[in-house]
């Protein structure tokens, strides 16, 4: 039995020592990797506890039994999410690393609006209705790819995966040539 196989049994069991082991060892790199974002350091705990939660608790109910990442990257991308929603709930906006990570806001109540939000929410209607579907899905309505699948009617989940990267870089694409042109 791997390491991988050994943490989803102890979570799923309640295990105390591999929750502890794992909220010890996965603490640090979580907080460093959540400073980026505009949150206090309270706030920052929260979302770190609050997402160790919710991996023991997706363990519980077998979730995690066919993952298709490490248990960290799960882990990572529960508390990502969290601080999205957080970050929305609070209505900030924060540095983002690239648009693959940004979450949209679709809304026409935009006040006080940073210039590149702006220039990205008119570029984003330059995009064909297909793109602007599927990433209002993904970003805003917060789908997975297999609710996007079947919501769309594509033939599987890489054609939706595919479809969602296309469209980010198109708008990438738009966001770079309207820098340079």
């Amino acid at each position: 039995m791997n390491k991988e196989t050994q943490i989803i049994i102890g979570l799923k069991n309640g295990d105390e020592r591999t929750i502890h082991s794992l909220y010890k060892a996965y603490k640090p790199e979580f907080l460093a990797f959540a400073s980026k974002y505009n949150l206090t350091a309270d706030d920052l705990l929260d979302v770190y506890q609050d997402a160790m939660v919710a991996l023991c608790e997706n363990a519980k109910k077998g979730n995690l039994e066919n993952l298709n990442s490490t248990v960290k990257t799960y882990f990572f991308s529960i508390g990502k999410y969290m601080i999205f929603a957080r970050l929305k709930k609070k209505k900030q906006l924060f540095a983002m690393e690239d648009l693959e990570t940004f979450p949209f806001e679709w809304e026409d109540e935009y006040e006080e609006m940073d210039e590149e939000i702006v220039i990205l929410k008119n570029l984003f209607k330059n995009l064909g209705e297909q793109c602007q579907q599927i990433l209002r899905l993904f970003y805003y309505e917060e789908k997975n790819l297999d609710e996007i699948t079947v919501l769309m009617n594509y033939e599987n989940k890489n054609v939706a995966k595919t479809q969602k990267y296309r469209c980010i870089k198109y708008l990438k694409q738009l966001f770079k040539d309207r820098n340079n042109g």
